[in-house]
């Protein structure tokens, strides 16, 4: 009755981006409200809400998400709302992305939509590498 079959679905992570790696992560759900910093080793996936600072490996953040506070990741997808800093050294910030404060990175690609309220920084004082997709070269 509660056997487990061998035809089962295998747990699929949403960071599986790693070329089939079995990469560790954490998922916070939207209906999770965490007041407090966090600080990952792992990859990190927010579809709540959260009051503090938060430091992982990558950070992917749902469009209904919400983040009050600084966030320090290798990489950062952003969907939702980020009320405070933001440094990552790859930064991709999706169409529904609202951002208010200031943003430090080496490589950015901003989605036509997405929003920021604050400064761009470039790591190194080189060039930008600034990446903008619009409705025209979008895939």
């Amino acid at each position: 009755m509660f056997s487990k079959s061998s035809k089962s679905p295998s747990s699929v992570s949403p960071m599986s981006a790693t070329g089939g790696k079995n990469v560790p992560f954490s998922l916070i759900g939207g209906d999770v409200t965490i007041t407090g910093n966090i600080a990952a080793s792992v990859d990190l996936h927010i579809d709540g809400a959260v009051e503090g600072d938060i430091t992982c490996a990558a950070l992917v953040q749902g469009a209904d998400s919400r983040i009050k506070g600084h966030v320090t990741a290798k990489t950062a997808r952003l969907a939702g709302l980020v009320d405070g800093s933001i440094d990552a050294e790859e930064l991709l910030i999706e169409s529904t992305a609202r951002i208010t404060g200031d943003v430090t990175y080496e490589r950015i690609t901003i989605a036509a939509g997405g929003q920021v309220d604050g400064r761009f920084a470039h790591k190194g004082g080189q060039a930008a590498d600034l990446k903008l997709i619009t409705n025209e070269n979008a895939a």
